[in-house]
């Protein structure tokens, strides 16, 4: 079988074009947070685009690995270019990551399967298991940012300065730290575990 004439082929090729481009969509919404002053929600988004960074490296050595160095591959799809608040931001980069787990991925998973590449299925599987997580975290920092609550919490949490590394343990995060004077952006970020 010749691998460049598959179905996977392209779909490996799409990936990683895809993942390139959510990592800049979620830098672009780090560098947004950063100009806000949150720095710590900046952190978590350069966290999430350092992943998609390396999903489209595995997508890459994957490729070139079957199908050796190449000048051009012809991909045509769709990808997304919106924006917004951070807020609006934040659930689009849901939406675009439930789009990933839910669709692109499991049918690009099939196909390789389809083509007797089940090692390549299994990448795009375990992937979209990330996608899935990425999904739970961009819908808790959109609903804590659109609501305010990203330094609120139910029940008493121990906030950090990422800083000075200050802990107090309360229900909300300090305005200043009272060690460093560091704004409240600087507290760490508590992400509750929501089924991941």
């Amino acid at each position: 079988m010749d691998f460049t004439q598959t179905r996977t082929y392209f779909n490996l090729a799409r990936a990683f074009a895809g993942e390139c481009q959510a990592g800049m969509r979620y830098q672009l919404i780090a560098r947004e947070a950063t100009s806000a002053g949150l720095a710590a929600l900046a952190d978590a988004l350069r966290t999430i685009a350092k992943n998609e960074t390396n999903h489209a490296r595995v997508f890459f050595e994957t490729l070139v690995k079957q199908a050796g160095s190449r000048d051009n591959i012809l991909v045509e799809a769709g990808y997304p270019f919106h924006t917004g608040t951070i807020a609006e931001s934040l659930l689009f980069a849901a939406e675009d990551e439930k789009s990933e787990h839910e669709n692109i991925y499991p049918g690009f998973a099939r196909t390789a399967r389809e083509e007797g590449l089940g090692e390549i299925g299994r990448i795009f599987d375990e992937v979209a298991k990330v996608e899935k997580n990425h999904e739970i975290v961009f819908r808790y920092l959109h609903e804590a940012v659109r609501d305010g609550s990203l330094y609120t919490a139910e029940h008493p949490v121990i906030w950090i300065c990422g800083e000075c590394g200050f802990m107090h343990t309360s229900k909300e995060a300090w305005k200043v730290c009272p060690l460093c004077g560091a704004k409240q952006g600087e507290v760490d970020l508590h992400l509750p575990y929501k089924g991941i």
